[in-house]
């Protein structure tokens, strides 16, 4: 079992280890320290980053012992893997104010029914398609009075039937009893599976870092898809961002999650652009994306055609609520993914406000994203021994409902800590925009430090080409 002073990230962390399959004398290596609460929050917030951020640190340690022999100790402090899961709340470019994530009018908005709805319009298109069905100004006082002459229930299915990022408040019973809620309540944290035959494939023959030589395709934005890219350059990987110029995106999460990444465009509405994806997916080990369920396999990205074009392909794929359920196919963020699944009115009923109180930081976000780190080594490492084609399924969802498993903290009182108070996790990186103070990796490594070798760039900077 671990060693460590932290018994309910130990128990946390032995039940990911398990459900990934690898060899649980594995978990002699790691020591996990500190406890919640961190962060203001009665969920257990520092526990959830230190049982992720430990596995995935834990899954690196366990390649570099493939590739060497060599065994090496992990520690990670709850302190450290919380403000982590904070990284762009910490993130700035030097001498320059922060920027602001959230719209104006993104938020929480009162009901005719005196429901809670969350409106999630952060981007232009988003921003717009709840105007247009609100038939308001574009600003909160205008957007309050309008959601105002709606039951929430009935707007909440007008703006999904628009393709809208939107979630009504519900408790935790009300969610309960939801079908998503049920379908969900099958699924693990995480799924690791094979989706394709092919021989074992050694590892690249640079030993230098753990996943050095392995190449990592990131169609990812915002923060979980990003963060598990993110974590795989921090452990040596060579990531490629794949966007396109006609995606929006936020630069300040780009700047957060950008550390260590090529980024280059490629317009999938093209033949052009879909033929050289396939060119770079041929050489890539590993394929990371985040789009609806189904849409980037409409563009012939699916698990199985990535396996056959490339076999031995890991395959990972992030989703906001699973691919099972009536909301399979819904678009989603953390925050929606909070409100919807009790985890707001809860914060909101244990402070007291009667206000939505939602959690201090996008912990679904990270937890997946790291989550999702951990399964594609898990697979890098089962295609080393067994061969095949592998795929590594997550939800923000998912992750939700097992931080929701975690029990509750006494922790409201407690103060966020705030960027003086955290310089020791801080570092600086050069980049287009200045020098960036960002939070650096937490998790110690006895004989691979993680680190990240470059700063974030601008979006479509490189050439869509391998090094």
């Amino acid at each position: 079992m671990v060693k460590t002073s932290n018994r309910l990230a130990t128990e946390a962390l032995n039940e990911i280890w398990q459900m990934t399959g690898c060899d649980a004398t594995a978990l002699d290596n790691i020591n996990l320290s500190g406890e919640d609460p961190v962060l203001s929050s009665i969920f257990r917030v520092g526990t959830a980053a230190s049982a992720t951020i430990g596995a995935a640190s834990l899954a690196a340690a366990e390649i570099w012992r493939l590739r060497t022999g060599n065994h090496q100790d992990v520690s990670l402090d709850c302190r450290d893997a919380a403000i982590a899961f904070c990284s762009e709340h910490y993130t700035r470019i030097v001498d320059q104010p922060r920027t602001k994530f959230w719209s104006p009018i993104s938020g929480y908005y009162k009901t005719n029914d005196n429901r809670w709805i969350q409106l999630h319009c952060q981007f232009p298109h988003h921003r717009a398609g709840v105007l247009a069905v609100l038939n308001c100004a574009d600003n909160p006082k205008a957007v309050q009075e309008a959601v105002a002459k709606w039951n929430g229930l009935d707007l909440e299915k007008r703006c999904r039937e628009e393709l809208l990022c939107v979630a009504l408040i519900r408790s935790p019973e009300e969610w309960a009893v939801h079908p998503q809620a049920e379908a969900l309540s099958e699924l693990p944290v995480i799924e690791i599976f094979k989706i394709g035959e092919s021989p074992p494939m050694p590892l690249p023959s640079d030993v230098s870092r753990p996943l050095s030589g392995i190449k990592v395709l990131d169609l990812t934005k915002v923060i979980a898809g990003p963060v598990c890219g993110r974590t795989l350059a921090s452990h040596g990987a060579q990531v490629m961002r794949i966007g396109a110029s006609h995606l929006p995106l936020l630069e300040s999460l780009v700047i957060d999650t950008g550390l260590g990444k090529r980024s280059a465009f490629l317009d999938l509405r093209s033949d052009s652009g879909v033929k050289r994806l396939k060119e770079l997916a041929c050489e890539a080990d590993v394929f990371v994306q985040g789009y609806r369920p189904g849409s980037i396999a409409r563009r012939g990205f699916g698990p199985e055609e990535l396996a056959n074009i490339k076999p031995g392909i890991v395959y990972v794929t992030l989703s906001a609520y699973s691919h099972k359920g009536p909301w399979a196919d819904w678009r989603g963020f953390d925050s929606l993914t909070q409100s919807a699944s009790g985890i707001v009115y809860e914060g909101m009923m244990a402070a007291g406000t009667q206000k939505p109180h939602p959690l201090p930081c996008q912990a679904l976000d990270h937890g997946t994203g790291y989550l999702a780190a951990l399964g594609a080594m898990v697979a890098l490492k089962r295609r080393v021994e067994e061969g095949g084609s592998w795929m590594v399924r997550v939800s923000l969802a998912q992750t939700g409902q097992w931080i929701n498993k975690l029990g509750r903290v006494d922790g409201l009182s407690v103060v966020n800590p705030e960027e003086k108070d955290i310089a020791d996790l801080l570092e600086i990186h050069p980049s287009p925009w200045g020098d960036i103070s960002h939070v650096k990796s937490p998790e110690v490594m006895s004989e691979t430090v993680p680190f990240w070798e470059t700063g974030p760039v601008h979006v479509g900077t490189h050439n869509a080409s391998w090094v």
